[in-house]
């Protein structure tokens, strides 16, 4: 069996790119216990189905994605608890940063992320996640986001279809065995222009099924009736891609308690113009990071937040970026 798909299957990896990484950082097999080790030199190399599996560097595969790596790290440098905490996952993909906060200890993590079905399993089942995909942050505001957490948590009652083509008051010789004589009273029969009306309601019921504008109807699944949305957070972190974080701040301090923290990741590629970007999208001139921290600064001041560190990211991007990390204070 292929090395990554092997790591993946017997568990030691949430993902192929990440079976991939440890196989970078070292993994070996051995067929049993007093044989050599064999060491996987690269990604497709065959593993037994049985041998037994040695990772040499294990950091990788402690959180789905090393998203949660670099979280890990800034947390601990800011010396920030997220125990007890609720907290906001800004562009939550497969979950690497809500992983590392539920592992450190927090209460609830509700994740937005304008993809769809990027997030772990394992994570998705999470009775302390909430997973709203296809939110954009950019647009998102406390009511969006509480609409859209009541959407992630409810199913949609299907309302049973109804083959009737009578109108509430069908004729009244129909109630009757179909019997009609000299004494039966007609004045509860429907009119003509009853059944019209009726029709012409359920025309328009099905053209509105059939376009999408009925009104949906939801109820919270079987679990999740108590599930705190509220749309105010102690904590938001977030990693996003193909965006100014310039664009993303203004969104998220309402979203804040008074004394909420933020920590958020910065990717120079995408706070910088287009002709500052390097081939490949690396940013080569280390001068332009005091221009995307000023900037950062600059927004951060705008909308009210407190930055008190910047950090570099404790690993680099995964195209080879340098990365860094603001952590800031709502108020001042």
């Amino acid at each position: 069996m292929r090395a990554d798909v092997f790591l993946v299957e017997k568990g030691h990896a949430a993902t192929r790119s990440q079976a991939q990484r440890l196989i970078a950082a070292g993994v070996q097999w051995r067929l049993a216990s007093g044989l050599p080790w064999q060491k996987v030199a690269k990604n497709g190399d065959d593993i037994p189905e049985m041998a037994e599996v040695q990772l040499l560097d294990a950091a990788e595969a402690r959180f789905i994605s090393r998203g949660g790596l670099k979280l890990e790290g800034a947390l601990a440098a800011t010396g920030f608890k997220v125990a007890g905490l609720r907290c906001l996952d800004v562009g939550q993909s497969t979950g690497g940063f809500t992983d590392c906060m539920l592992q450190q200890g927090a209460a609830q993590v509700i994740g937005v992320d304008v993809g769809h079905a990027q997030l772990h399993e394992r994570l998705r089942n999470d009775p302390r996640v909430v997973c709203v995909e296809g939110l954009n942050a950019r647009a998102m505001t406390p009511e969006s986001l509480r609409d859209a957490c009541d959407e992630a948590l409810s199913e949609v009652v299907e309302e049973e279809e109804d083959n009737e083509t009578q109108p509430v008051a069908p004729y009244a010789w129909m109630r009757n065995g179909g019997m009609v004589d000299d004494e039966y009273d007609d004045s509860d029969d429907a009119k003509e222009q009853d059944i019209e009306a009726f029709k012409a309601e359920r025309a328009a019921r099905a053209r509105a099924k059939s376009d999408g504008s009925l009104p949906v109807e939801r109820k919270r699944r079987k679990g999740m009736e108590n599930v705190d949305i509220t749309p105010l957070f102690d904590f938001i972190a977030g990693d996003v891609s193909f965006i100014s974080l310039t664009l993303i701040l203004p969104a998220l301090v309402p979203l804040m308690k008074a004394d909420g923290r933020l920590l958020m990741l910065v990717k120079p590629q995408f706070e910088l113009q287009p002709g500052q970007v390097g081939k490949g999208g690396i940013v080569r001139d280390p001068a332009l990071y005091a221009e995307v921290e000023r900037r950062i600064r600059e927004c951060c001041a705008s909308v009210g937040l407190t930055i008190g560190q910047w950090l570099d990211s404790p690993i680099e991007g995964g195209d080879g970026n340098r990365e860094f990390f603001i952590f800031a204070r709502r108020g001042t």
